[in-house]
């Protein structure tokens, strides 16, 4: 038995009809006519799709010997939806406006503690200290208004994450055609974010060691943290924005269906944790003018994290 015959074969066992396979595989009818007439041989990436279709191996459908069939065991390749050229494009609007809100949020999570650092800086007074607080309450809150919307209404294309999908002729082109076009912006926004950061750490030294005063300390400490929030607002905006053609491409992390990543669950009890001892060490012990220390080192350390999970999930 041919190819030809085993490409029939399998695609009536299955009850398709050619257009059917022919969308499955992302190419027109009239090529899976051409295959199962033997008037044309399918590429070797359809091959390997088709056998992950039709459950059987590459090696039942490349030989041309009678044999028999061979179906392959472990994870089935079912594709439960296919993405349209209309849903792709509305994903991608959706993932622009759900990057920027939140970046926006993250931002002002991170800004929260300079009006504290700036009122401290010129007084250590009870009054201070007290619109310091609130200010940084407000911010979280604000905070808050932008995280929680964005995540539940960007939570309707959690399929495209969850489930594996097939996409229409023309989506895959059109992806990679915008991320291409993407990939400058975001190089410059972490260049820029890197730079800020750098500037805003020697501004902070150098700024401590010239006056020796703490008051000058403790506000150049907050106009870091301001660097430090716009570098994170880039890395977060163009981060998720890249990610979404990785999704939409099934690349990289996407490629295939995996169980739950370790940094999914380790990240909010790790952040929920840093927030916690934040709050405890700056409400107990009244060390606002240092407390701030708390978040660029649980960024350095929430990396080195992010990177051992991610090699653990690598090995599993």
């Amino acid at each position: 038995m041919i190819l030809a015959d085993k490409i029939m074969e399998e695609r009536k066992r299955n009850g398709w009809s050619q257009e059917e396979l022919a969308d499955m595989l992302g190419v027109s009818r009239q090529s899976v006519s051409k295959w199962e007439g033997a008037q044309s041989v399918p590429d070797l990436q359809r091959i390997l799709e088709m056998s992950k279709l039709f459950g059987v191996s590459t090696d039942y459908l490349l030989k041309d010997e009678e044999g028999a069939r061979t179906e392959v065991a472990g994870e089935s390749f079912e594709l439960n939806r296919r993405l349209s050229m209309e849903e792709a494009n509305a994903f991608l609007a959706d993932n622009e406006v759900f990057s920027k809100k939140i970046a926006i949020g993250v931002f002002l999570c991170v800004l929260c503690p300079v009006p504290l650092l700036l009122l401290l800086a010129y007084s250590e007074t009870d009054l201070m200290i007290t619109i310091g607080v609130a200010a940084l309450f407000a911010l979280v809150a604000a905070a808050l208004v932008f995280i929680i919307p964005a995540g539940i209404g960007h939570s309707r294309w959690s399929w495209i994450k969850e489930e594996l999908f097939d996409t229409e002729y023309g989506v895959d082109g059109m992806v990679r055609e915008r991320k291409e076009r993407f990939q400058g912006t975001f190089v410059t926004a972490i260049t820029t974010g890197v730079v800020l950061i750098l500037v805003g750490v020697i501004t902070l030294v150098l700024g401590s060691m010239l006056t020796g005063k703490d008051a000058v300390a403790v506000a150049l400490a907050g106009v870091l943290l301001v660097f430090v929030a716009v570098s994170v607002f880039l890395f977060v905006r163009t981060g998720i924005v890249k990610d979404g053609f990785s999704q939409l491409l099934r690349e990289g992390d996407y490629s295939r269906k995996k169980e739950k990543k370790i940094l999914d669950v380790v990240a909010p009890v790790y952040w929920l944790s840093v927030t916690a001892a934040f709050l405890a060490w700056s409400f107990i012990g009244n060390a606002w003018n240092i407390s701030w220390m708390i978040w660029p080192v649980a960024a350095i350390v929430f990396a080195i994290i992010a990177t051992i999970c991610n090699s653990m999930n690598n090995r599993s």
